[in-house]
């Protein structure tokens, strides 16, 4: 007995110390972002703040310069809003009717379909910049957030069409079949049997694509305008904008509310994954 509670103990101690330390670079991040200009000078990297203040967040969001405009990181948080929300909802709808068609609708070619998709997901994102761009100019979407968004959509497919395939090819054919043969058709099955067992790959999907739109700079910054850039790209000339005095305090506040949408997602659909997988094992 005491050697296991030795055991556990051990445990404990080493996964607390890996918490901690994955989780001092966002301790700096908070406390330098609550301290002013005077703390900074004054302070040290790990010191709490004396007198937490918001202004840093606040010239973060509204008046910060990002190159030549001085308007802070509103116009990029709220373009990358317009883009990710739809992009994310359409990628993923995709994607479910993919995989429920390469799963339980299989037909002549479709395992060889499939693996044409696969590559898409491995494909470096370097290799599409100069086709996706010339297809975009094609549909008059160059340098505009709907083109933006057609990219992230386009690129996304692959990845939801594997998630929602394999997570399919798990579910009972007997299912399919039995509706079949009460006389339901290929958009009733999807909607009323196999979307409400979904929850939980549905909820996996969105995290990813969101997380994956949000954070990424390199589509952001090669299909974007100059009224479209998003987030990331904003974030990034922030930082990069000179001034007499370097203000950390407003690099690590833009960085937060670049980081807080994420956070958020994580926590909001964990809560229905939880509560999807907590359901299916009363159901099971």
């Amino acid at each position: 007995m005491n050697r296991l509670n030795f055991h556990r103990l051990i445990l404990w101690s080493m996964l607390l110390l890996f918490a901690a330390w994955f989780l001092v670079p966002l301790y700096v991040m908070l406390t330098t972002s609550l301290k002013d200009a005077e703390q900074l000078r004054t302070g040290n990297l790990l010191s709490l703040p004396t007198a937490p203040t918001l202004d840093a967040w606040f010239k973060a969001w509204g008046s910060a310069c990002t190159g030549v405009q001085c308007e802070g990181l509103k116009p990029f948080f709220w373009n990358s809003m317009v883009m990710v929300v739809p992009a994310v909802l359409l990628s993923t709808l995709i994607g479910s009717l993919n995989g429920y068609v390469l799963s339980k609708w299989k037909f002549r070619g479709s395992e060889t379909l499939f693996a044409f998709m696969l590559f898409g997901v491995f494909m470096p994102m370097q290799v599409v910049l100069l086709p996706m761009s010339q297809v975009l100019g094609w549909l008059g979407v160059a340098s505009s957030i709907w083109g933006l968004m057609l990219v992230h959509v386009v690129a996304g497919i692959p990845s939801t069409t594997l998630f929602f395939r394999n997570y399919y090819i798990g579910l009972p054919d007997e299912l399919i079949k039995a509706a079949q043969l009460d006389g339901a058709g290929f958009w009733m099955i999807f909607r009323r049997i196999v979307l409400p067992l979904s929850l939980p790959i549905l909820v996996v999907t969105l995290i990813w694509q969101f997380t994956n739109i949000w954070n990424d700079f390199l589509y952001g910054v090669v299909f974007s305008g100059a009224d479209s850039k998003p987030i990331t790209v904003g974030l990034n000339n922030l930082a990069n904008t000179s001034s007499a005095v370097k203000e950390y305090n407003v690099d690590m506040a833009a960085a937060l509310i670049a980081a807080l949408p994420t956070l958020f997602v994580y926590v909001v659909a964990g809560k229905y994954f939880v509560r999807g997988l907590t359901a299916g094992a009363v159901k099971g």
